[in-house]
């Protein structure tokens, strides 16, 4: 064989083993890609820093940046004194100045106070959908996906559904022209049991209407009778009711109260929720949201982000 002949093979040869190399490269990133989420910051997690004064809820922006985090989901009940004296469409410009500001990005607006979209008073029901509008309207200008509702109204299961389906119909097709989704979250009673509001949900049958699919909030029954309180009864399996909610998700909580020496959650199992996130399909924002008082809420935050990495990186 020619000393050409046998460049050129060694040529070949090399070229080949190097594309190979390539594909194997090209193979870890699109795994590492599929195991990778971003994280919002829930502003529920930085409550009582805003409600003891400690927080001024405009800088929330600020907080979520030096926390790490790029995008940020409102609450609006802890802006009830500034909306009542400013207007919520002062509220709204700051909170868009104010991500300007940071260069942070708008996920969602978690709307509460806003009337009651379960109730069985059919006034007060038309009310609370008008009510909501507006915040279908900051979310487009904010250029958040989502906002989230909650439905709590009566304790009559079936007036429940009834009362559920028109207000997300109603509401759902407004905030389509929007391109906003509405969001269902399991907030307690009914809405924490997804036997009761998926259903409704594929009744409803509006691409916008969905789930914001929490790890925590399973009580569906409170002893008192009331939207909150202690509670009597448990969905019985959370991580079977996550996945019947993950079927209409559009964003997702990974909620924690407590942990242990290890850093994992000590009554929810990361590791379970996030395999159901991946297995979904799921690919939006997850958020972050610590709601515990055994630890200062920004190491809170911390402990909850790197359990849900660690949980991530785990994934099979």
């Amino acid at each position: 064989m020619k000393n050409f002949d046998i460049l050129a093979i060694f040529i070949l040869f090399f070229l080949t083993s190097c594309n190979s190399g390539s594909t194997k490269s090209d193979t870890k990133s699109m795994v590492k890609t599929q195991k990778s989420y971003t994280f919002s910051l829930a502003q529920w997690s930085l409550h009582r820093e805003i409600e003891t004064g400690k927080l001024d809820p405009f800088d929330f922006p600020r907080a979520a940046k030096e926390l790490g985090f790029e995008a940020v989901e409102w609450v609006s009940h802890l802006y009830e004194k500034e909306i009542d004296i400013l207007g919520l469409d002062a509220v709204v410009e700051r909170w868009k100045a104010e991500t300007e500001k940071y260069g942070i990005a708008n996920v969602l607006i978690m709307v509460d106070g806003a009337g009651d979209l379960s109730t069985s008073n059919p006034t007060e029901r038309d009310k609370a959908i008008e009510m909501h509008k507006k915040y279908v309207d900051a979310a487009a200008y904010l250029g958040c996906h989502s906002i989230r509702i909650n439905t709590f109204g009566t304790y009559n299961v079936d007036q429940w559904i009834t009362n559920t389906e028109d207000s997300l119909k109603k509401l759902g097709t407004y905030a389509a022209s929007k391109n906003i989704n509405v969001l269902a979250e399991n907030h307690g009673w009914y809405s924490s049991d997804p036997r009761v509001l998926i259903p409704v949900i594929e009744k409803v049958n509006l691409d916008n209407v969905g789930t914001l699919a929490d790890f925590g909030n399973w009580c569906i029954k409170r002893v008192q009778l009331e939207d909150w309180g202690e509670c009597a009864e448990e969905y019985p399996d959370k991580y079977e009711g996550f996945k019947r909610l993950m079927t209409k998700a559009k964003a997702v909580s990974a909620k924690a109260y407590e942990f242990d020496e290890y850093g994992n959650e000590t009554s929810l199992d990361f590791q379970r929720f996030v395999q159901i996130i991946k297995d979904s399909g799921y690919d939006n924002y997850i958020s972050i949201e610590y709601e515990h008082e055994r630890l200062n809420e920004r190491d809170g935050i911390k402990k909850t982000k790197a359990l849900l990495e660690k949980s991530i990186n785990q994934l099979k």
